[in-house]
């Protein structure tokens, strides 16, 4: 009965027969040791991995939504720019009559003001240097000493934030 008691114990815990065989056989011993480590080299490396990826995309989403933020009304804005543009030429081409051209005067000023607390600028003006990512070359017209520089502006470019939302329409010095 004791014999059955002691078979019956080695059937609970077969792990101790091999931990005791691991011991008997110094070479499977290392073997078992060296695939246990690579194991947790993989594992480790796996886990900075995932980490890692975890921090990209935290940052990444952290900065799309500063984005949003900060440029969450730039549909409404550039909607606003060709009513400035409009002013800009009714001013410009209506000389007649003075309290006229005072009022809109006015209200393009009071435009610009709201639009620049928004984050908004003009850029795109006369004798800048042409730059391809702020500005969009019309054509180009000879003019002396105004070589890759801006010889006219047909359309403001404007900036939300430092970011550009329409590039200047120019005519660039040859």
């Amino acid at each position: 009965m004791e014999d059955k008691k002691i078979e019956s114990e080695e059937a609970l815990n077969p792990q101790e027969e091999s931990v005791e065989k691991i011991t008997e056989d110094p070479k499977e011993e290392a073997k078992i040791v060296v695939d246990i480590e690579t194991k947790l080299k993989e594992l480790n490396d796996k886990y900075t991995r995932l980490y890692a990826e975890y921090d990209n995309y935290r940052r990444r989403t952290a900065k799309e939504k500063l984005d949003l933020i900060t440029s969450g009304g730039e549909d409404a804005i550039v909607s606003f720019l060709p009513v400035v543009d409009d002013i800009e030429r009714a001013i410009a081409h209506h000389k007649d009559e003075k309290a006229v051209k005072e009022g809109l005067e006015l209200i393009y000023q009071k435009l610009i003001k709201t639009l620049t607390a928004k984050g908004v600028k003009p850029m795109g003006e006369k004798g800048e240097v042409f730059n391809p990512d702020l500005h969009e070359a019309i054509t180009h017209m000879p003019a002396e000493g105004m070589k890759g520089k801006i010889f006219d502006v047909v359309e403001k470019g404007y900036t939300l934030n430092e970011k550009v939302i329409r590039h200047a329409k120019v005519v660039v010095g040859s």
